[in-house]
């Protein structure tokens, strides 16, 4: 592969995969839902929802998709278990540090919406909180090591999110 694994350092939490983080609130939000049903009981407010779940997928996947496509096309790896070999500041990375964690977000956002799953919604905020709180600081000072002061001036640059 050519990247160092740099598993035994790491944050224990750090070893679920992100789609997996992303997945396992899915699917527990969609097991709750049929439980204890919560639902948009107005046809006008589901149409809004539904529409605009719709846009945030489309939105999310091609973010996604284009900042997953600078990785591949510089030949680094997003796997923070791996060293990165290469600094992308191009293209979504101009706006966000993390643009492939937003359009995650939004995919999940709009599939939820989509399906009108209110349960998965709510549990997305422990997602938010491992992503910001556990693994992006992970990320982040690996990045530090890597790149030094061309990530620190990125850092001055472009704010995490948004």
């Amino acid at each position: 592969m050519g990247n160092n694994n740099n598993s035994g350092k790491i944050h224990p939490l750090m070893r679920i995969p992100v789609p997996w983080v992303f997945l396992i609130p899915y699917l527990v939000g969609v097991g709750i839902q049929f439980i204890v049903p919560l639902t948009i009981s107005s046809v006008v407010l589901l149409t809004i929802t539904q529409v605009l779940s719709i846009l945030l997928l489309v939105v999310g996947v091609t973010l996604a998709a284009w900042a997953q496509w600078l990785f591949r096309k510089e030949h680094t790896t997003t796997d923070p278990n791996q060293t990165s070999t290469r600094l992308i500041t191009w293209g979504p990375y101009r706006f966000s540090r993390n643009p492939m964690y937003i359009g995650l977000f939004l995919i999940f956002i709009g599939i939820s919406g989509i399906f009108t799953l209110v349960w998965s919604l709510i549990l997305l905020l422990f997602v938010v909180y491992y992503l910001n709180w556990i693994v992006i600081p992970v990320e982040e000072k690996q990045l530090r090591k890597n790149f030094g002061e061309a990530y620190e001036q990125y850092c001055e640059r472009v704010r995490r999110w948004i």
